[in-house]
């Protein structure tokens, strides 16, 4: 006969008390109940971030991400664009009651008070009810959080230059410029062509690559002084002597005249 735990007095018998399984309570009974974190809310939370691990993976290899050439610390022309995610934040400073001398107002005091305000919600409006409309306050930060940040990140999509941020970044032909040549130094002390073609020469915010056209030295010339396209003319602060041996550099792709290649006019120096 049996002795000790797991026996129980009934009536004159003696039975085994089998322990009960077990089993988590249903959802459905909440407010006031709830449910096992294991493995019942455990398990469902690794389905879902599943399901979008591998739709997330799917589309980074249906669309890669897109790159661009190596950065350039001396253009000036260039317009960095953020992630997605930070583009509301980004439309933000471009307002004038956010930007310029209240920079602060725009890069701290107002993210910091919305970002506080969602984190302050579950203490400001602290009752048990799921349902949003029994609870005002916290619904009514967080639509106020979610309406903001699409409409900021809207406008900065749509404000936003496609067009220059594809040129400024596309990735072009490594060129060798020859930096101690006397038309590089010359194109340094230009202020208006670097901030439209970049420190190296190979394009920025507003203007192309240099080099990615065939124009002899003549035509250089033409279109410093006269412009072409959006590009003005008459920018160009120096000497006939100087627009000359800018032209000729430009022409010779980034090489002085002497160092081989084109001169400019169709002729090869070797």
């Amino acid at each position: 006969m049996q002795r000790g735990k797991g026996l129980k007095f009934v009536g004159d018998s003696r039975l085994v008390d089998r322990k009960k399984q077990n089993i988590p309570k249903d959802y459905s009974e909440y407010p006031g109940k709830t449910e096992a974190f294991w493995p019942n809310f455990l398990l469902r939370e690794w389905m879902v971030g599943s399901v979008f691990l591998i739709g997330f993976l799917i589309l980074t290899v249906a669309h890669p991400a897109p790159l661009e050439r190596v950065a350039d610390p001396m253009d000036s022309g260039y317009i960095p664009l953020p992630d997605w995610y930070f583009l509301f934040l980004y439309q933000l400073l471009k307002y004038e009651f956010a930007a310029g001398d209240y920079t602060v107002i725009g890069a701290v005091v107002i993210p910091g008070i919305a970002f506080g305000a969602l984190l302050l919600a579950p203490w400001i409006d602290p009752g048990k009810e799921r349902r949003p409309q029994k609870r005002p306050i916290g619904t009514s930060l967080m639509l106020l959080a979610v309406v903001s940040i699409i409409y900021l990140t809207w406008e900065s999509v749509d404000e936003h230059d496609w067009e220059a941020a594809e040129q400024q970044g596309e990735i072009v032909e490594d060129i060798d410029v020859d930096e101690s040549a006397e038309g590089y130094e010359i194109y340094q002390s230009q202020d208006s062509c670097i901030g439209c073609h970049g420190g190296d020469m190979l394009g920025g915010a507003a203007g192309p690559n240099i080099f990615e056209s065939d124009y002899d030295t003549e035509q250089v010339i033409e279109i410093i002084e006269d412009g072409i396209g959006e590009m003005p003319g008459g920018q160009f602060e120096g000497s006939d002597e100087e627009l000359e041996t800018l032209a000729e550099f430009i022409a010779n792709d980034g090489q002085e005249n002497g160092n081989g290649g084109d001169d400019g006019n169709g002729n090869d120096d070797e």
